[in-house]
């Protein structure tokens, strides 16, 4: 399911990008969930990282696009902008926030369609090195490779990244599916290692930025061909 949230202030405009989504989605077979904000203010409010694609109108009354882009991009650096705008000019200045592009009014469903098509793709690129947690408040996305590793502590787990430590609710099981293929591996039943973060393996444990996490007998050897392979592929 891919979550689109549409800010446009314009009632007409508003209802053209909604009857656009629904085709796109019966065109490509993609499941689209979305949903519809009449100003910038309104997104911003309460914003928790938990959409993909943001199509932005860019002029609106109480708070246009721009400043909401930037607001947006302080929570969250991956959500992909598309800007919608009658002025060209307004749109260029969106590189400023990363937006992927800008789709002129009036818009026609072609030029829209190829928009949402590079979209998806980023968005789709993009899933495979972030993942989103919940936290108190409200949610949060992480950039994989800057995760250390994933410790459990009764019904919560402790994401350890470069930047701190954040608490979400959830079991190890569930970390490793979502992490699956990503160069994670549990060196004992508490820790789930990204191997990329590895420093070395001494007296019996994992060395990972400065900590050591001990790797039970069981996993040992198993932990330690995942490592040597990741090394291997690495270095290719």
């Amino acid at each position: 399911m891919i979550r689109v949230a549409v800010v446009e202030d314009e009632a007409v405009y508003a209802a053209q990008l909604r009857e656009y989504l629904a085709r796109y989605a019966a065109q490509s077979g993609e499941a689209l969930e979305v949903c519809c904000f009449s100003d910038g203010d309104e997104i911003v409010e309460g914003y928790r990282a938990q959409y993909d694609i943001i199509l932005l109108d860019v002029q609106m009354k109480f708070m246009d696009g721009m400043t909401a882009a930037e607001e947006i991009r302080r929570r969250d650096p991956e959500v992909v902008i598309i800007f919608i705008t009658n002025m060209a000019q307004y749109a260029i200045r969106g590189y400023a926030v990363d937006a992927l592009d800008y789709v002129l009014k009036p818009v026609s469903y072609f030029a829209f369609s190829q928009r949402l098509d590079r979209a998806i793709a980023r968005m789709k690129k993009r899933a495979r090195r972030y993942m989103t947690i919940a936290v108190k408040g409200g949610a949060l996305k992480l950039d994989i490779a800057r995760i250390r590793y994933v410790e459990s502590q009764g019904h919560n787990l402790v994401f350890h990244t470069d930047e701190g430590d954040h608490v979400a609710a959830g079991t190890m099981k569930e970390a490793e599916e979502k992490l699956a293929g990503q160069g994670f591996f549990r060196c004992n039943k508490g820790y789930l290692v990204n191997l990329e973060q590895v420093d070395g393996v001494r007296d019996g444990c994992a060395l990972v930025r400065g900590e050591a996490l001990l790797i039970s007998r069981p996993r040992k050897n198993e932990f330690l061909e995942a490592l040597a392979n990741f090394v291997g592929e690495a270095v290719k």
